[in-house]
């Protein structure tokens, strides 16, 4: 059991640019010895809880795996089968899980409840996904850039579709490790910047016309129309955002080794089109296999801090 003061990862601006640097050679690292077959377990005889009210299946499958491997193991909980679904107070159920565990993934809802949860919470926690952030979901999005790109500060990306969870973060990224992002949104759908919990706009710009956000891009990123919680708005958006679709055509215009990302899963002729996924500007599953690498060097920082080798 963790004796310090707990980290916590629920927004993507909890770490500092410094602590990225960190993170990101670190994913390197741990990635290099899974793929060398070296066994690494520094979690040996630790516990993570995964808590989900939301579905999941890279989440799930990164946070679990990537703790055993690690030398842990991963305790599965889903609201409905336990107090939580049936009313207990989320500060009781932070109280009780954290003096049984080392660490505490959460997927839910509305922010405020990993907010409450880590508030009473022993040990570091985790934001799998809320409807607000996403932060697991771009550190491993910006580790594959790097791998792929290098250095991402400078750099330009292309957000196209909804400011959901996943564009919100992009913009805490880019404020917090320099680089640019070039949002379109259908009108009724544009950046809130107090809800993306915005320092500032200098490192955003927003468009109209999706084409003029692609253009000179580095990264052109995409999630689908309609997130997991807003499944009553699917027909509006179906037709608010049919021109907001990842094409052929926003990607000519964007930088020529331009990359395509998608966090899955994706819906082909909707959000992006099957030539533009399956084509040869798409990492989509070097970024999925990525939240794995990044899932365990996130843990493991935020449980033992910096390691050296």
């Amino acid at each position: 059991m963790t004796t310090r003061s707990p980290r916590h990862f629920l927004q993507f601006k909890d770490l500092s640019r410094e602590e990225f640097d960190y993170l990101f050679e670190r994913i390197s690292w741990i990635k290099a010895r899974f793929k060398a077959y070296e066994p690494y377990h520094p979690m040996f005889d630790r516990t993570l809880v995964m808590i989900f009210e939301k579905a999941s299946t890279r989440t799930r499958l990164s946070f679990e795996a990537g703790m055993q491997q690690l030398g842990g193991s991963a305790i599965y909980l889903n609201t409905r089968d336990s107090q939580l679904g049936r009313g207990e107070p989320v500060e009781d159920a932070a109280q009780v899980i954290s003096r049984m565990c080392d660490l505490v993934m959460i997927r839910t809802f509305e922010q405020e409840i990993i907010e409450r949860f880590a508030a009473n919470s022993r040990v570091p926690v985790i934001n799998g996904l809320t409807n607000e952030y996403h932060p697991c979901q771009i550190l491993a999005d910006i580790h594959t850039f790097i791998e792929h790109r290098g250095p991402i500060r400078g750099r330009t990306v292309a957000w196209i579709g909804d400011s959901n969870n996943m564009c919100n973060t992009w913009l805490q990224a880019a404020e917090l490790l320099d680089f640019n992002v070039h949002v379109s949104t259908p009108p009724g759908y544009e950046v809130e910047a107090e809800r993306a919990g915005l320092y500032g706009t200098g490192h955003f710009e927003q468009f109209a016309d999706p084409v003029d956000a692609c253009r000179g891009a580095d990264l052109v990123t995409t999630d689908v129309w309609t997130s997991m919680g807003f499944e009553a708005e699917n027909e509006a958006r179906m037709k608010a955002f049919a021109d907001w679709q990842v094409d052929a055509d926003m990607m000519a215009v964007a930088a020529p080794e331009a990359l395509f990302m998608h966090c899955l899963p994706a819906h082909r002729g909707e959000e992006v089109s099957g030539e533009v996924i399956d084509g040869p500007h798409s990492v989509v599953w070097d970024e999925a296999e990525n939240r794995l690498h990044a899932q365990k060097a996130l843990m493991e920082y935020l449980l033992l801090g910096r390691l050296q080798g």
